[in-house]
């Protein structure tokens, strides 16, 4: 006879136990003290003291959504397998299921979505030939093209070690000492260092990758999200007042948008370009600081990517989501980039220290086929990736007694020439601020006149030194743009703090206004 009561709905602790009583610790008499036997207080305290993961150094606040990929099989007029054979590609209107990961890069996992800064666009395709992960960023270049700078820049562009404080100056000193940063400031100092939320913002692998036919011939490609929504972006003073009202906004609007059935969508575009060093650029295709010109490398529409469902569990999904630059398939290939060679290594290293060695074997990080590996052990492995059929004894290859085989190179593998002295030295044609001074000119007057509003007013807390070779930069890449930032900052007040986020408007006052503004109250 079943007294227990139990339903479908009954609480119980992760042994399965039903949960009486949720209320109370068992105490000796009902003001205490408490026993040590406590089962299901020390079950559920125990986890809650464990229940954060460490968090991600970069990209720590993010949001996430659910979605598919739709491929137009084709570049330009061409069938799309002329130049990949990756099966993500082919067969116009064949879709993918994917999850893509927003986030913002520099500060922690629930600081303001309105900071001026970097936004994360990682995109996880559950392919059937197995997982393939494209990581980029809302803007098309980077601060740095050498992954051993890498820390550094990160160390510059976080909270001060001492006072806890994002500075400016040491954003600045890190930046104007490697000045093929000068392109990304100018933009993250415009008001695209702001996207209004994450739908209406662009997608970029960054990096420079291969495609590989069937013939083993690749080419270099670089990947474009285009949102259908629209781009918007934020000045600085409207991105303050969002934040007064909600630090959450976009977040909320991602979420939101999908929950009303209002799916955000982007279209794929690649450029496309011979693989080799192109002499004939001044710029070299492997610099990630370096945009190439559409005008000759044009935008090919390759598919369309749909958000249509949002995470059920945001720790179980969003926060455990890992994403690596080195998960590619067949027909997708690694270029000689050096950023993309040293995040290769960093990103799935760093999954493996913050989620654990198993990361790959949660739900939402698990390719949707089979696995089968000889890896096990770990913490909280939840299965072995036996075949069907395997000789469960055998943990390696190769074997004769039933273990896993390797399988059949299908098309010709891709197998490039390499040849060079082993060196440390930066690239060739580096053309630091050439770019730099397109893209001033490209902008609309409103964002050169924010750009600069930006820039003199965090300069002008900030070192002469620094000051000066700012200057310098900006007047290389365009007269007016060098000539009006060092005018702005002859102008500009100096007596202010360089701790506050990057261009914030009198964020050093806060403080103080605090302390003015607070009323006083008796103590209780």
């Amino acid at each position: 006879m079943n007294h227990s009561h139990e339903k479908d709905d009954t609480l119980t602790n992760r042994q399965g136990h039903p949960v009486t009583n949720n209320q109370n610790l068992r105490t000796v008499g009902n003001r205490g003290p408490a026993t040590l036997e406590n089962y299901d207080f020390l079950e559920k305290i125990s986890h809650f003291d464990r229940e954060r993961v460490p968090e991600r150094v970069v990209h720590a606040r993010g949001a996430g959504a659910h979605g598919y990929f739709e491929t137009y099989g084709v570049v330009g007029d061409e069938p799309i397998s002329n130049y990949t054979r990756a099966k993500v590609f082919q067969d116009k209107g064949k879709q993918t299921p994917v999850f893509v990961r927003f986030s913002t890069v520099i500060h922690g996992g629930h600081s303001p979505e309105t900071l001026r800064d970097p936004r994360g666009f990682a995109v996880k395709f559950y392919t059937e030939d197995g997982n393939w992960d494209l990581v980029g960023n809302n803007l098309k270049i980077f601060f740095i093209r050498d992954a051993m700078k890498f820390p550094d820049m990160i160390h510059a562009f976080k909270p001060d070690p001492i006072t806890n404080i994002q500075d400016v100056e040491r954003f600045f000193d890190f930046c104007t000492s490697s000045p093929e940063s000068f392109h990304m400031v100018t933009f993250i100092y415009s008001p695209w260092g702001i996207p209004a939320n994450y739908r209406m913002m662009q997608g970029s692998g960054v990096n420079t990758y291969k495609w590989v036919n069937s013939e083993g011939k690749a080419v270099l490609v670089k990947y474009h999200w285009e949102p259908l929504q629209g781009i918007k972006n934020l000045t600085q003073k409207e991105a303050e007042e969002i934040q007064q009202k909600n630090f959450n906004h976009a977040t909320q609007d991602l979420y939101d948008a999908i929950k009303r059935g209002d799916y955000p969508e982007w279209e794929l575009n690649v450029q496309i370009m011979e693989d080799g060093p192109h002499p004939e650029l001044d710029f070299d295709p492997l610099d990630d600081t370096k945009l190439w010109p559409n005008d000759k490398f044009p935008w090919y529409p390759v598919g369309k990517m749909v958000l249509n469902k949002n995470p059920e569990d945001y720790f179980a999904e969003v926060e455990q989501a890992t994403f690596g630059t080195g998960v590619l398939v067949d027909g997708l290939d690694f270029s000689d980039d050096k950023m993309l060679q040293g995040r290769t290594f960093s990103y799935s290293d760093t999954q493996r220290h913050r989620v654990g060695a198993n990361y790959l074997q949660l739900p939402i990080n698990a390719p949707k086929k089979r696995v089968a590996t000889n890896q096990s052990g770990g913490q909280m492995m939840y299965k072995r990736d036996l075949a069907p059929g395997q000789n469960p004894h055998i943990n390696y290859e190769p074997s004769m007694l039933n273990g896993l085989k390797e399988a059949t190179q299908t098309a010709k593998e891709y197998t490039p020439y390499i040849e060079g002295n082993l060196v440390r030295e930066s690239i060739d044609r580096q053309n630091n601020t050439k770019q730099a001074g397109e893209t001033y000119r490209n902008f609309e007057q409103w964002e050169r006149d924010e750009l600069l509003a930006n820039l003199i007013r965090d300069l002008s807390a900030c070192n002469t030194a620094i000051q000066e070779a700012m200057i310098a930069l900006a007047a290389e890449a365009d007269e007016e743009y060098g000539r009006l930032l060092k005018e702005g900052l002859q102008k500009a007040q100096q007596n202010t703090s360089s701790a506050k986020p990057l261009g914030n408007i009198n964020g050093d006052n806060a403080p103080k206004d605090a302390v003015d503004k607070g009323h006083d109250a008796e103590p209780y």
